[in-house]
């Protein structure tokens, strides 16, 4: 049977030498999290794991005590101190393997996560985050939800039966959202070259950020297009009530939309709220290539941060700083090879510091790291164009994406690609 407690009372369920899962995402119990903050002795010799999401969780149980430690599979700047501390050990791994990784771990001693408040029937469901909990709650030998008010019984959404949650904290505070802001000319560019290469009926994959905000407003005259990926954003709103987005077309899940997660406005929350053909699934079907690869014309749309005259993608290195983590990008790009019909799109904007340096660079250095092999890339979009990879030779792939840096970098490319190949000579 649950037993309701209190904030406060979650730190005495702590003791040295614990695995702890906490949920992340929109599930974040950001109540609980802020409890054993404030309880540092409880984190004493805890292990914290879980699957942090840049922009949108911004606490780090690995630093609540010195002697606290963590697994995570991003860093960024909240994580970047334990990270360096050697606190924290970083992962690297795409979604359908951090949800293995999950269900692998020895043991979970204790899971904090957010649900809804029970159903009709007593059961919580897992509201708008269902990515990776599914993966630890069966194994967990303690939960601890945090019964959000303000988070719906979805209906596409996955019950958690009350007799596997040991204790409920009730809360009632706003879910977790995240604001795009203004999209700018240049993501407005971007997103208009990569609608030029959505057919009518895909299947999109989009993440969230500034260049997918941008790219799902310029979808606004396509016709029967489905969703089936990780996330779902306030983009898509529009795109449902225009008739743009019916899903109409899906080979798979048709007339559903399928996400592992919702991220946004409370706008967007609010319309999903009301909605049926939502379903929310666990990483290891929304990020799994065997599933990907069965949703013809399958159109992954994702970011990273560089782009190599190889054809090779960085998402996750600056400067020698880990800042991301791989994500879903490889399920995602890989799932969409497999797809009949299917399409994988990088976007990214041309320059970085105010047009101070190329995001299009001759080589990934010692400084970056290889996100997404030159074999798996099909499409780079920057503001300035498209460059089709698909069967072309590696000199054919420099010329291509030459052509879509910023023209100011341009001749510096093609001088850095003469002189790196030499007497190679590779056509």
């Amino acid at each position: 049977m649950t037993k309701t407690i209190s904030p406060a009372d979650l730190a005495g369920l702590l003791k040295p030498g614990m695995t702890v899962f906490v949920q992340g995402a929109t599930g974040e119990p950001t109540v609980l999290i802020q409890a054993l903050a404030d309880a540092p002795e409880a984190s004493r010799g805890v292990h914290y794991v879980g699957c942090f999401l840049a922009g949108v969780n911004q606490s780090d149980p690995a630093g609540f005590h010195p002697e606290a430690s963590g697994t995570a599979f991003f860093v960024y700047g909240p994580f970047e101190d334990s990270f360096n501390a050697g606190k924290l050990r970083l992962v690297p791994a795409g979604y359908r393997s951090i949800y293995a990784y999950l269900e692998r771990l020895e043991r979970i001693d204790l899971a904090l996560i957010q649900t809804s408040p029970p159903d009709a029937d007593g059961d919580y469901t897992l509201g708008f985050a269902v990515d990776f909990q599914p993966a630890v709650l069966a194994r967990a030998a303690c939960v601890v939800a945090e019964v959000n008010h303000r988070m719906p019984t979805l209906a596409g959404s996955v019950k958690v039966p009350a007799a596997d949650v040991d204790y409920a904290v009730e809360t009632d505070r706003p879910v977790l959202s995240l604001d795009t802001g203004e999209l700018g000319e240049v993501a407005e560019r971007i997103g208009h070259n990569v609608a030029g290469l959505v057919d009518d009926g895909a299947v999109i994959q989009i993440g969230i950020g500034k260049l997918p905000a941008a790219i799902l407003k310029a979808l606004d005259g396509k016709r029967d297009l489905g969703l089936q990926g990780g996330m779902v954003a306030d983009g898509c709103i529009e795109l449902v009530e225009k008739g743009v987005l019916t899903g109409r077309l899906k080979t798979v899940e048709p007339d559903r939309m399928v996400c592992g997660c919702a991220l946004g406005s409370t706008r967007l929350y609010d319309w999903l709220a009301e909605r049926d053909d939502v379903l929310y699934r666990p990483a290891s079907y929304t990020h799994e290539t065997r599933v990907i690869g069965e949703v013809d014309n399958f159109f992954s749309i994702n970011s990273v941060l560089e782009v190599d005259l190889l054809g090779q993608a960085n998402a996750e290195m600056l400067a020698g700083r880990q800042v991301s983590g791989t994500g879903g990008l490889m399920d995602f790009v890989r799932g969409a090879r497999m797809s009949r019909g299917g399409k994988s799109i990088l976007a990214i904007e041309s320059t970085a510091a105010r047009g101070r340096f190329s995001r299009i660079v001759p080589r990934i250095g010692a400084d970056g790291v290889v996100s997404c092999a030159r074999g798996d890339i099909d499409h780079v979009v920057t503001e300035h164009g498209v460059a089709d990879l698909r069967d072309k030779s590696l000199g054919e792939r420099a010329d291509a994406l030459i052509a879509i840096a910023d023209p100011a970098f341009q001749d510096d490319l093609a001088a850095a690609w003469r002189e790196t190949q030499g007497a190679k000579r590779w056509a």
